[in-house]
């Protein structure tokens, strides 16, 4: 079973703009892209047209780093100081659960581990110690 750590930034919705900077700032190559208009369509939640451009996911390959990137949602809030999670990536959703139920042990949970159309297994928790976490399945490919 493999495990990484990446750092996970969240943006204002300027994450397009962040992507373009980090790339030059960093030399970084974006390994992908994802926008919230890019989503998998669902009627009882449609994305608001503000929302369509937003980055839903980004991924910038930085030496020997992947550092990941997203916008928050219209109307969710942004803070700094919680803009920042380390992304732990995994290859198998056994150890997913794993991690997250250890993490989410006298924490709170953000979004409970579930299937996702981007991830067998994807959920976030912040741990006792007031740290974000975003754990995630990569899919076998």
């Amino acid at each position: 079973m493999a495990i990484r750590l990446s750092p996970y930034l969240v943006t204002n919705g300027n994450g397009q703009e962040a992507v373009k900077w980090y790339e030059e700032a960093l030399s970084a190559k974006v390994i992908s892209l994802q926008t919230f208009g890019e989503m998998p369509g669902d009627p009882d939640h449609p994305v608001p047209e503000e929302a369509k451009d937003r980055v839903l996911h980004a991924a910038l390959q930085v030496g020997e780093t992947v550092l990941m990137l997203s916008d928050t949602f219209p109307g969710n809030p942004h803070q700094v100081g919680n803009h920042v999670a380390i992304a732990v990536v995994v290859d198998d959703a056994a150890q997913a659960k794993t991690i997250f139920d250890k993490l989410a042990q006298g924490g709170n949970v953000e979004m409970p581990l579930q299937e996702t159309f981007w991830s067998p297994a994807f959920g976030m928790v912040t741990d006792k110690f007031g740290v974000s976490f975003q754990i995630s399945t990569e899919r076998p490919g």
